[in-house]
């Protein structure tokens, strides 16, 4: 008997849990459409990445300077890797064009990814990139650099938590009303 009410506690607390974690969904451009954001508005939305996203790059012999990311070698090459896994909160630092979103996934001013509706992919705000080779290596820009990244990777797109961002804060008063005057 002690094996079931254990059980069912497990379950109770597992179920608690799941009702407390974030409810993500993709965020696309009829989600904005409908709210009618403001830029200051969605700079206070909480963005995730709904894939992980490796970046890496080819360094030269005299290339040392290293500003974020670690350093691996490669069939003997020195390479730049970073790492964004998946669900790491992002914040808007700037909208460059209309429907066009800068999110930023650790601090610095230049680390950041560009993110934009896909018609292909109803329209979720995904990943952009700079160009694709043809062995599916794709091209992308960050920290004022160019990194690769895999195939899959370009396919990453911006969630948020829809609980919170349709949250609706209602300020209320209650008129006393007014009287005239002799």
């Amino acid at each position: 008997m002690d094996n079931l009410r254990m059980f069912t506690f497990l379950i109770f607390c597992l179920i608690g849990l799941n009702a407390c974690s974030p409810s993500l969904s993709p965020f696309t451009q009829s989600l904005y459409e409908e709210n009618n954001w403001s830029d200051a508005q969605l700079k206070k939305i909480q963005f995730y990445l709904s894939d992980n996203i490796v970046l890496w790059r080819q360094l030269s012999n005299s290339s040392s300077e290293i500003v974020s990311g670690e350093i691996k070698m490669v069939d003997g090459k020195r390479v730049e890797e970073i790492v964004i896994p998946r669900g790491t909160p992002g914040v808007l630092t700037a909208q460059p064009q209309e429907n066009l979103f800068a999110v930023s996934f650790e601090s610095g001013s230049d680390r950041f990814l560009m993110f934009g509706p896909n018609p292909r992919m109803g329209n979720r705000y995904m990943l952009r990139f700079k160009q694709k080779n043809n062995n599916r290596i794709y091209k992308v820009t960050y920290e004022d650099r160019v990194f690769n990244m895999r195939s899959s990777d370009a396919l990453a797109t911006l969630m948020v938590d829809l609980k919170k961002v349709n949250q609706v804060s209602v300020k209320s008063r209650r008129a006393s009303g007014r009287t005239i005057k002799d």
